[in-house]
């Protein structure tokens, strides 16, 4: 509500608007206490001075007039004038909603909707959304909308929220226009239509609503139901993030930091992390943490580190939390991080439990070395298994050796199932294992070919036990037809690996090769890898 009034003179006198309010206000007269009291809230014509304020809305409002019982609530609300005080609000919003004044009908519906000055009483709070929005409020309307939505004080019911939605959207209420939205943008109680709800995000955007325009910025980030255009992003997402939307100011912060349609500038990127972090965003703060751990654009610092990531973890965020206990495993003592074996599986296990993979490896590995935790072979298992069922080799591996532990039924087509999974992504111990398995008949049939094959895929990774047993192969002819030349240049490279015996079967080996061969075995180890071909790892075990 606003009211009209001359400013302040500048020699400092009384404007005659003020003056001839304050007359009839004196007088007794309702409407004029309450406009005086307005005139002091806002300046106008006066020094602003919320206790004066305070005392006219008090007077008018005694007197029953609507309009100063809303204000008179509102200063208790804010404490502006008085200490703040809820149950006096209420009390004051109570008096002029039940005059059916909708203003105070929707704060009187917040109150009880937040719980602040009474108990939280959300049929209440409906009683007093739908009084207001029947008079035309758009903040019950949405807030009727929001309500029904998600089942609050009345059976969830999507067509009644679109239609409360769009009453308050239609008369420009941003919040509103947003909700309606999301509602088009996933189809929740209307027919799914994008550039419909890309039109109402548009219509909040451009009022100013912040998650609209990170919406915005987001889709032309991407690429989704518009051109992909760095530049709108960018400049959707400083409109938020000006206002202080966290989620905003981080994706600039990481589109700074990766050059992305913009000139990459890591200076940049750091203060819009550290805006959002300090707002209590967590991809910001396990951002920071990760910087001050590594030293990225600030000075390494392992204690400003685990304090970063602390913010993030207790807010439950699985990356800082394995984050976290990364660093408190590892203890930097002098950098004020100490060891703690016990606190660092603890955070490993919030992480885990939030289907963290790393974070369910590394419990794993606390679980079977009973680093933290009591020694737990099946604690381990369980862990890694959660790993490896997200495809991460080192997690199948890691179960293949625990089911290789076991000597019950079935064990060992279970371990070479898991080493198989792992081999073939690449990993090299599981590449050994199998080759171990089919070179002694474990658990499968004994294939020197495949023997071979596996050995070879670790060996050429540096693997110095597939090295020393590639090597012997070639040395006996088991698997591969004999070859003094491959196997000379296999065992003299488990041996320069320190792999004990290996330089004696190499001598064997060497001993057997012609002139032509010995040139060529010279010019192989002068290389980071021998450049002959041999037969590829099989495809099946």
């Amino acid at each position: 509500m606003s009211h009209p009034g001359a400013p302040a003179r500048p020699d400092g006198r009384h404007t005659s608007e003020f003056l001839r309010i304050k007359a009839l206000a004196e007088k007794g007269v309702a409407s004029a206490q309450h406009s005086l009291g307005f005139m002091y809230v806002n300046g106008q014509g006066v020094p602003q001075n919320f206790e004066l304020a305070v005392a006219w809305y008090r007077m008018a409002a005694t007197s029953g007039l609507e309009q100063a019982q809303y204000n008179l609530g509102v200063m208790y609300q804010k404490g502006q004038g008085v200490g703040q005080d809820y149950p006096q609000a209420l009390a004051w919003y109570q008096r002029a909603a039940e005059q059916g004044y909708a203003a105070a009908q929707y704060n009187l519906g917040w109150l009880y909707a937040k719980g602040q000055g009474v108990p939280v009483d959300v049929h209440r709070a409906m009683h007093w959304f739908s009084q207001a929005a029947s008079q035309g409020d758009p903040g019950a309307q949405n807030n009727l909308g929001m309500m029904y939505e998600s089942g609050k004080g009345v059976p969830q019911d999507f067509r009644l929220a679109i239609s409360w939605y769009r009453k308050a959207a239609e008369q420009g209420y941003a919040r509103a226009q947003f909700n309606l939205a999301l509602r088009y943008d996933n189809g929740q109680g209307v027919q799914q239509d994008r550039p419909q709800a890309l039109a109402w995000f548009r219509k909040a955007a451009e009022q100013g609503y912040a998650p609209a325009q990170f919406n915005l910025a987001l889709r032309h980030e991407r690429g989704e139901d518009v051109a992909l255009d760095m530049v709108k992003a960018v400049n959707w997402y400083r409109k938020a993030a000006a206002q202080g939307h966290a989620s905003s100011q981080f994706n600039l912060g990481l589109i700074y930091d990766g050059g992305q349609g913009v000139e990459r500038d890591e200076s940049v990127a750091l203060g819009w992390f550290r805006q959002a972090a300090d707002q209590g965003h967590a991809g910001a703060q396990d951002n920071l943490g990760l910087r001050h751990e590594y030293g990225q654009g600030v000075e390494r610092n392992a204690a400003r580190a685990a304090h970063w990531y602390r913010k993030a973890a207790v807010q439950g965020f699985a990356s800082a939390q394995y984050h976290l206990g990364q660093l408190i495993d590892s203890g930097l003592g002098a950098d004020g991080v100490d060891a703690d074996r016990a606190q660092a599986a603890a955070w490993y296990r919030k992480a885990a439990e939030q289907g963290h993979l790393r974070a369910q490896f590394d419990l794993g590995l606390c679980y079977e070395s009973g680093a933290g935790v009591d020694a737990d072979m099946q604690a381990a298992l369980h862990w890694y298994l959660r790993a490896a069922e997200q495809d991460y080799a080192a997690a199948q591996y890691k179960v293949g050796a625990l089911f290789d532990r076991d000597d019950s039924g079935g064990a060992d087509q279970h371990a070479c199932d898991w080493y198989t999974k792992a081999a073939r992504q690449g990993h090299a111990l599981a590449q050994f294992a199998l080759g171990l398995r089919h070179d002694s008949g474990q658990g499968v049939p004994r294939d020197y070919a495949v023997a071979h094959a596996w050995y070879l895929a670790a060996a050429r990774q540096g693997h110095a036990r597939a090295q020393f047993n590639l090597g012997l192969m070639y040395l006996s002819g088991q698997g591969v037809a004999s070859d003094a030349l491959y196997a000379t240049l296999w065992l003299q490279r488990a041996a320069h690996a320190g792999l004990a015996g290996a330089e004696r079967y190499a001598s064997q080996a060497s001993a057997r090769m012609n002139d032509l061969q010995r040139e060529r075995c010279q010019r192989e180890l002068l290389q980071a890898q021998p450049s002959f071909t041999a037969p590829p790892a099989p495809t099946h075990a």
